[in-house]
């Protein structure tokens, strides 16, 4: 299961989201948005939505960096595996209670409020759940990273990450010993992928561009025919009159 979890899993996971998310583009382009729900409740959307986006997207770019930078150039630069791992703790820690903070409050509104749950559907309210549980694991890691801050541990979870991206030999060898969290928190975020293109997450790679070189107004027509004008009626005198 190892082997299977953390050699296999992931490109599955990966394939399934990048072929997925290109056929339903294609298919289903519609589809294709995060069906706001801001105009059915204000409150609570602003603050939550902000605080989970940018939490969020810390954590996205801190992972992505953080993992797939080869250990060589840290170590080039003088950064210890120590510091990294404060740092990552650092930033990931505060970056996560932020969008738990605002994922919850997102989820409250969707499951107490009639008008929301109504027009929600299983995977938009399923997706947030898996996302909070995800991001209460990660915050459960830092809890097992503070007990060593050698940095050991997280090398062997950038070097599992490397080999899969960089299709090295047998990436599983390098999470058979770190602790049971960082693996269910990674099970967990191979599933995210697998489900990213049958659910609202796609529009995180839509880039709205298009909105650059819009004009500023726009016309909006009714569907309903225009009703016909009834001109006045007229009245033709004769020269007598």
């Amino acid at each position: 299961m190892n082997h299977f979890l953390f050699g296999i899993y992931p490109y599955i996971a990966i394939t399934v989201m990048i072929l997925g998310s290109i056929i339903r583009y294609d298919r289903d382009p519609f589809t294709w948005k995060s069906k706001s729900s801001q105009l059915l409740r204000k409150r609570q959307f602003l603050i939550g939505s902000v605080l989970f986006h940018v939490g969020v997207l810390v954590i996205l770019v801190g992972h992505f960096v953080g993992l797939l930078t080869p250990v060589a150039v840290f170590d080039a630069l003088g950064i210890s595996h120590g510091a990294k791992q404060v740092l990552a703790m650092t930033a990931g820690g505060i970056a996560g209670l932020m969008a738990l903070a605002g994922g919850g409050m997102l989820l409250h509104r969707r499951l107490y409020d009639p008008r929301i749950r109504a027009h929600s559907t299983l995977a938009d309210t399923g997706i947030l759940a898996l996302l909070l549980i995800q991001l209460v694991l990660g915050l459960l890691t830092i809890l097992v990273s503070m007990r060593h801050l050698d940095g050991h541990e997280m090398v062997l979870l950038m070097s599992w990450a490397q080999a899969v991206a960089y299709f090295g030999a047998d990436p599983a060898q390098y999470l058979a010993e770190v602790n049971i969290l960082f693996k269910l928190h990674i099970v967990l975020g191979l599933t995210i992928f697998l489900l990213f293109p049958f659910t609202r997450l796609v529009h995180m790679i839509s880039a709205p561009v298009r909105y650059l070189w819009r004009p500023g107004y726009q016309i909006v027509r009714t569907r309903q025919p225009a009703e016909p004008t009834v001109k006045p009626a007229t009245r033709t005198t004769s020269p007598a009159e």
